[in-house]
């Protein structure tokens, strides 16, 4: 089957790169990893929290340490942008069946904090969620069947029932990478089902591969607004960042969701939000052209900063006003 390859991409007018980029570098932290990226970020009685992905190895020979070294680290803030990281890892799972945890979320609802994050397992990737209230102890209250990752909260009960967006990965019945965002509800956090498809590839113009959720959703007047994640493939791509080969691209999209049906896409914006283009995302790390956004958060003077990894290496933050970001996708229409 002929992929249909994706030409030059580029970022929406209304991001705002900040200047401090990256705010979260691989030297920032004191326990040494590698890479630094992908992080959840929220807010969280009255400060920031980020807890980021950190991969060991040797940066300046392109190595990395076997992936059973991932950890999550965690870090605070007064401004979003200047981080106080603590002094070791914050969590990651052990035993038997686990390899790693990785590629954490944020989400508060009814004043804790909820974490969703990827699992690799020796029979396949799960999906976990985990509450806490400290960032000391975290309980793990559910985990998906393989293969399934990327999953989000919704801040909020909709309808009685706890909401998430998720990327199950089937190999099997598709043939290759051609995974969508499906939404599922729960009535405890714990039991999850009533899934439907939120979106599908072939719903993004810029998407030739796979698409996912990215971060959690805000609740804005006109509906929930939904970072996502693209992918697209260029098999012609080279050498592009450690590996031998890296074919693919990541960018950051925008839905907005209706606000009693998450399951309901009522805007939609069909180019990138975020395109990579900074040297620290399409030149620099270990691999290029990579955008992925994990964080968002709606400030009170209507600006969202949307927290993301850069070249699976760095974290860096974007922003833009909040009735930009909903004309964006109303703009862009329904899908379909």
């Amino acid at each position: 089957m002929t992929i249909p390859l994706i030409g030059p991409l580029t970022s929406a007018k209304i991001m705002r790169r900040h200047p401090a980029n990256p705010v979260l570098k691989p030297s920032d932290v004191p326990y040494g990893p590698a890479l630094v990226f992908n992080a959840g970020v929220t807010k969280f009685q009255g400060r920031y929290v980020m807890v980021f992905r950190c991969d060991y190895g040797d940066a300046e020979a392109q190595t990395l340490l076997p992936s059973h070294t991932t950890n999550l680290g965690l870090a605070f803030s007064d401004d979003g942008i200047r981080w106080d990281i603590r002094p070791g890892p914050c969590f990651g799972l052990t035993g038997g069946e686990i390899i790693r945890t990785y590629d954490p979320r944020l989400t508060v609802i009814d004043g804790r904090c909820y974490m969703c994050f990827a699992v690799d397992t020796k029979h396949g990737i799960r999906g976990g969620i985990a509450v806490t209230d400290d960032f000391e102890r975290f309980e793990v209250l559910s985990m998906s069947v393989p293969d399934n990752r990327n999953m989000v909260l919704f801040p909020e009960r909709i309808g009685g029932r706890y909401v998430r967006l998720e990327r199950p990965m089937p190999v099997y019945s598709r043939g290759r990478d051609r995974f969508d965002i499906w939404v599922c509800d729960s009535p405890d956090l714990k039991y999850w089902g009533n899934a439907k498809l939120l979106l599908g590839v072939e719903d993004l113009p810029y998407a030739n591969d796979k698409i996912g959720p990215g971060a959690p959703p805000v609740k804005t007047a006109k509906g929930w607004l939904t970072a996502i994640h693209s992918v697209d493939i260029d098999p012609s791509r080279g050498k592009n960042g450690w590996e031998p080969a890296w074919k693919k691209r990541y960018c950051a999209g925008l839905a907005l969701l209706d606000l009693e049906d998450p399951s309901r896409v009522v805007g939609l914006y069909r180019e990138p939000l975020l395109a990579p283009e900074a040297p620290y995302e399409a030149e620099e790390g270990f691999r290029t052209q990579v955008i992925f956004p994990g964080g968002m958060v709606l400030e009170d003077d209507g600006e969202v900063k949307i927290y993301y990894g850069a070249a699976d290496t760095v974290e860096c933050v974007a922003t833009a006003h909040v009735d930009d970001l909903v004309k964006l996708c109303l703009e862009g229409g329904p899908k379909g």
